[in-house]
């Protein structure tokens, strides 16, 4: 989960973590089916906390689940800052970063699974992997490695085929994750500008050490 400053105290220790585990309930539930019918009296014991607690943290069931989702979009972020450091070219991080996708549907299932079924809402979100994506299309485009277009079009298209990788990853298990990702990476940057051949050699660069640490979790 993302990290923000400690509490200070016991008893901001206690309401941090009430607070997180409503969030993490949130997202349990979006993971799984993305209805957000439930009551709040089914939210809190999920979460193990009781009933009157939920109010404390929260106005409405709407808050909390846009709370769940700027979550998991922050540690999809933090994830990519963490594994693509060292990184230059804005082109091999933009192939990296479907690649990385791809992988993390396996071992980060709920994490993507939010973002699968709630990302196109937040395409445009100050939070995430949002932000990073338009400062890294933005240094591709004053450096001259990508072509000159309106940024947040460009994002669009960037993140509306990255939720289609991972629609297809989910729904198609049986395919080839890495060749699919390889395969969309190299037509973005295509689209982004690059010649095709500098596209597909980009696209098929040895990646980081993206496995280190992206071993299954529990959410």
């Amino acid at each position: 989960m993302p990290s923000s400053a400690p509490p200070r105290n016991r008893f901001e220790r206690r309401r941090a973590e009430t607070r997180q585990a409503l969030i993490r309930a949130a997202r349990q539930i979006l993971a799984e089916s993305g209805d957000t019918s439930a009551s709040i009296q089914a939210i809190a014991e999920r979460a193990d906390v009781g009933f009157g607690s939920f109010y404390n943290h929260f106005e409405s069931k709407t808050e909390l689940f846009d709370a769940a989702v700027v979550d998991a979009l922050e540690e999809f972020g933090q994830t990519f800052d963490e594994r693509l450091t060292g990184i230059d070219d804005p082109a091999e991080l933009v192939a990296a970063g479907f690649r990385l996708s791809t992988r993390m549907a396996d071992s980060h299932p709920e994490l993507m699974q939010v973002l699968r079924r709630r990302g196109l809402g937040y395409l445009h979100s100050e939070n995430g992997l949002a932000s990073r994506a338009l400062r890294d299309l933005q240094v591709g485009m004053a450096s001259g490695r990508f072509t000159t277009v309106e940024p947040v079009v460009a994002l669009s298209a960037l993140g509306g085929t990255l939720l289609s990788l991972l629609e297809l990853r989910f729904t198609r298990p049986e395919l080839d994750g890495d060749e699919a990702a390889s395969n969309l990476a190299e037509m973005v940057l295509r689209m982004l500008g690059l010649a095709p051949e500098d596209a597909r050699e980009v696209a098929r660069r040895p990646l980081p050490d993206l496995d280190r640490g992206l071993t299954p979790r529990d959410d």
